[in-house]
């Protein structure tokens, strides 16, 4: 069936399993929330089960690693994108493959970045089937968000394996003092790349920037145009990652500064300390206090907009008005002051912002570049960013919000699958759909969905 004909066909306001939208009318965000929270939907048992043995079905099926690989000796979980082993996707995956320990390879899939690591913590966010970087490593699209240590304290909660926090807390120090002398700028706050950090054309310029040199072009452009070109794939590839840095986003970085980023700093450093407590170095402490405090400062200071209550990027020091799901990091990263979660919490509750028919667009409706359908991360809903959300709900308490959410968004994916019988990439936020475009058979970080979200959030 064609994409198109897809989301017409299946395309519900509301469902017999579903939860249609809450549209909200009120002055007080608190009373907005409690509003918006309402019994959850049901999916049937038997769906739940099958949703969940095919998502782990799809995982085995795409462990990789062995005598046939060229490097890769050692089984481990994989993304299944490409030939390509990926950072922030495998850190996800961690997420879900923790309950199954026994059956998903998924420390090796972590060790293959660790054993990567150069001696100054550098650690590349994609390395090819040989063992070789795939970007370089002087400009910031080389690296993804530092969520090592986040699928190491994923899987810690489940597994309890102190000698794997032994082991693996000097790599991850090292890291993070790597992204710290590299990308923490005088103001505290980290600048990177908009494709380096993940969300791939999510807007994060003003809207009337453009660059006084480079090509001109988005990377999707450049893409485009190295598609037609009569050439290898490997001649393709490497060109793009040469042009890469001369594209629009590709000089969009030091001139910014990333609330995501830094929230994740903030957690990266939250993270490391309860290591050095449970392994018991506390000769750390106190400077992962300090490094917290000072982010966390700088965060509120100046990326928090009071009238707008939100957080924003920052653009040669002034904020840039555009809402995304990342500024969520903020709640993981424990850097949200008491006086101002409510506020910030109520656009995850406003119909017209983030509580679209699937919640947790990846760019908020109200953004003038949102899409409907998807588009990849101008609208589409993913699994790794409503995971984080919801986890960081929890992290302050928000239980009941961070279920509701959850119910929602788990009742959508069930629909999808029913209709399709696999998950996928990204899903659409304004259509009971799998985003357009979309990977199917994504398991891969959407497994989220039908297995930490439903053990943690769904099962009863």
């Amino acid at each position: 069936m064609k994409r198109r004909d897809f989301a017409k066909n299946i395309a519900l306001a509301s469902g017999a399993i579903g939860i249609s939208s809450v549209t909200i009318a009120c002055d007080d965000p608190k009373s907005n929330i409690e509003e918006a929270i309402k019994p959850p939907s049901k999916v049937n048992k038997e769906l739940s089960e099958a949703m969940y043995k095919r998502a782990l079905d799809i995982t085995k099926q795409k462990v990789r690693g062995g005598e046939k690989e060229s490097f890769f000796k050692k089984p481990f979980i994989d993304a299944a994108f490409s030939p390509n082993i990926f950072l922030w996707d495998t850190c996800f995956m961690c997420c879900f493959a923790k309950y199954h320990l026994d059956e998903l390879p998924v420390y090796q899939a972590l060790d293959n970045f660790y054993d990567r690591m150069e001696a100054d913590g550098y650690i590349c966010r994609e390395y090819r089937q040989n063992g070789e970087p795939l970007w370089s490593k002087s400009h910031p699209v080389s690296i993804n968000p530092p969520l090592l240590a986040f699928a190491e304290t994923e899987i810690f909660k489940v597994s309890k394996d102190i000698y794997r926090i032994k082991r693996i807390y000097p790599i991850l120090k090292k890291n993070f003092q790597f992204h710290v002398d590299t990308y923490m700028m005088e103001d505290n706050l980290f600048y990177g790349d908009t494709l380096g950090m993940g969300m791939d054309n999510i807007p994060r310029a003003p809207r009337d920037w453009e660059p006084t040199e480079g090509n001109g072009m988005t990377h999707h452009e450049l893409g485009e145009k190295l598609s037609a070109m009569n050439a290898s794939g490997e001649t393709k590839l490497n060109t793009f990652i040469s042009e890469y840095v001369n594209t629009k986003q590709g000089l969009w970085n030091k001139q910014a500064r990333l609330v995501d980023f830094s929230a994740q700093m903030a957690m990266f450093s939250l993270q490391l300390k309860a290591m050095a407590e449970t392994i018991g170095i506390s000769e750390d402490l106190a400077a992962y206090d300090t490094f917290h405090a000072k982010v966390s400062k700088a965060i509120n200071d100046k990326c928090w907009n009071e009238s707008d209550s939100f957080y924003y990027d920052l653009g040669f020091d002034k904020q840039v008005v555009r809402r995304h799901i990342g500024m969520y990091w903020t709640l993981l990263g424990k850097c949200v002051p008491e006086e101002k979660l409510e506020k910030f919490l109520s656009h995850l509750t406003n119909p017209d912002e983030f509580d679209r028919t699937m919640p947790l667009p990846a760019l908020s409706a109200a953004d003038p570049d949102f899409v409907g359908w998807g588009d990849y991360w101008l609208g589409g809903v993913w699994a790794p960013t409503s995971y984080m959300v919801l986890r960081g709900l929890s992290a302050y308490g928000k239980d009941d919000l961070a279920k509701s959410i959850a119910n929602k968004t788990y009742t959508n994916v069930a629909k999808v699958f029913e209709a399709t019988g696999t998950f996928w990439e990204n899903y659409a936020p304004d259509l009971v759909s799998y985003g357009m475009p979309a990977k199917k058979d994504f398991c891969g970080w959407t497994a989220l969905f039908p297995i930490a979200m439903y053990n943690e959030y769904i099962k009863e």
